[in-house]
Parts: structure tokens; sequence; C-alpha cells
């Protein structure tokens, strides 16, 4: 299994039986890095070195993901998100910075919501917030999305479909999500697919939460007018010309303090342009 240099691997229980495998290095201000499908905590491995030099960098696997527990239910984004706030907890910081890519991110945006207390800045990378995602999705322009559609489905249909064929069905979007495929060197690859496999469930539960209880939790927070307080860098690809909306007006209404950057490169920026990530983090931690 790679592993991040200079970085430890440690296991954190965070709630009644589920215990998150993550890597810690660094010292200074904390910031906890949250990785998005079909990946682990490794899709951070450089940016994480960078930021070690001068932050205490936590890079869990979550909940359902990589080497953590996958406990049969509880994929809702705020337990995901209590996960996150639990383990930082647990190694001493009651107040954090907070990056998610992806399905991390739709984790981090939860915490933003529900902690605002706890989280001091908050990064998304190339992702919208559930209640705009399935809005955003219409039309043959949407195809790119069937993965949300399919494992949405409540019948075990989809653990079946995905179980018949593991690599090809992640594999897919490890080949086509990626501008430039060399990013993903073949030996990460191999333990995002490992993982995968092992997690077939889980990761179909996370999605289907995305489908119904997730939705039911942004919901309630637009119609209280729940904003992320925190200063808040959004970095995505230009989804909106495809899919035909403006990405800026839908994370404003969220984030009074945003800054909106587009980054020229594939879904996996922080492996296909980790230099950009970590500069736009940096600049961040500043505001």
């Amino acid at each position: 299994m790679p592993t991040i240099p200079g970085i430890d691997q440690h296991r954190v229980p965070v709630a009644d039986g589920v215990s998150l495998h993550t890597a810690v290095g660094g010292s200074g201000p904390p910031i906890v890095l949250l990785h998005g499908f079909p990946q682990t905590h490794l899709m951070w491995r450089h940016v994480a070195a960078d930021l070690a030099s001068d932050h205490t960098v936590i890079c869990p696997d979550l909940r359902g993901y990589g080497a953590s527990d996958k406990p049969a239910d509880g994929y809702s984004k705020r337990t995901m998100a209590a996960d996150i706030v639990a383990l930082a907890r647990a190694l001493d910081h009651e107040r954090f910075a907070l990056a998610g890519h992806d399905r991390g991110a739709l984790v981090a945006f939860r915490a933003g919501l529900d902690h605002p207390s706890t989280i001091t800045h908050l990064a998304c990378l190339d992702v919208l917030p559930t209640l705009d995602m399935w809005d955003a999705m219409h039309g043959v322009t949407a195809a790119v999305g069937f993965h949300l559609y399919l494992m949405a489905q409540p019948s075990g249909l989809p653990e079946r479909m995905i179980g018949a064929a593991p690599d090809a069905f992640f594999g897919h979007f490890l080949d086509l999500w990626a501008n430039d495929p060399s990013a993903i060197p073949p030996d990460v690859r191999a333990a995002y697919l490992d993982a995968c496999r092992d997690a077939i469930p889980s990761i179909v539960a996370d999605y289907r939460a995305s489908a119904g209880i997730d939705i039911e939790h942004d919901q309630a927070d637009r119609n209280a007018g729940n904003r992320l307080a925190m200063p808040v860098t959004v970095l995505q690809q230009d989804w909106g010309a495809a899919l035909g909306f403006d990405a800026v007006a839908l994370w404003r209404a969220w984030a009074a303090d945003l800054h909106h950057s587009t980054v020229t490169c594939g879904h996996y920026m922080a492996e296909e342009a980790p230099d950009e990530i970590t500069k736009e983090l940096r600049t961040l931690l500043t505001r």
C-alpha cells in the first residue's frame, strides 16, 4: 500500500464501533483534508507533504472508504461530518481548517454548516452542494453523472451490478475523469481499486444518502437561511458551461465570504495540479 512520505498512520475511534484510518503529519495550525470518489486519503499525498512543512495535516479515509471502518449505516453527510469533528478533537484540535474533494467536499460542506464554531476555513473542490447538484443534472449532458442515479436505487441492485465488475466500474471514473492519467500512477491506482473493491456496500450507501437524507438536511438549512460563516474557497472545473448553471451564484447563496476559481485540469485536482491547489489552500488560510 503506498503511503505519504513523512506522514504517520493512525487508527482513531470517532463513534461507537467506527474508527478512521488517518494519516497525520507536520506541526502548526491544523488542516483536515478529505478525499473523494473513488479514492482514499492518498489523493492528498502531494498537497499534504507540502502543507506539513508548517501545518498539522490530518488526512483520514472517510467512514466506509479505504482502511476505515465500514458500518452498515450512518452515511448521511451529517454523520460523516461529525466523524471528522470527533477525529480532530481526538487529536486535540478543537478548531481546524477543512478541505474536501468530491464526496469529501460534501462532508466538509455539511461540517461547515453544522459546526460553524469549529471550522475556521473551508475549501470545496469540484463539487456542488447536494441540493444544487440534483437541480443542475438534466438532459444528456448529465450522463457523466450516471453513477449518481445508479447508486441512488434502494433495491440492492447497484451493489450487485457494481460487484459483478468492480474494477471496470471504479476504473472507469479513474480513467475518464483525469485529464492527465499519469497523475495517478499504477501503484496508487491499484490501491484505489483494492480499497473500492472491499467497500462497495458502504460506497453505495454514501451515494444513496445523497439522494435522500442529505437533500433533506440541505433543504432545511436553505429554508432556515443558514449559510457558511467561515471564509470559503471553491475550486471547480467549468461544469457550468456544459450543464448550464452558474456555479458562482449557486455557491454564493451558501457562502458570503467566497473565493471561486476555475482550475484547468481534470477532476482529480490535488493529483493533477497539486501546486495550484496547495497555493489556493495557503491563500485561503490567510483570509
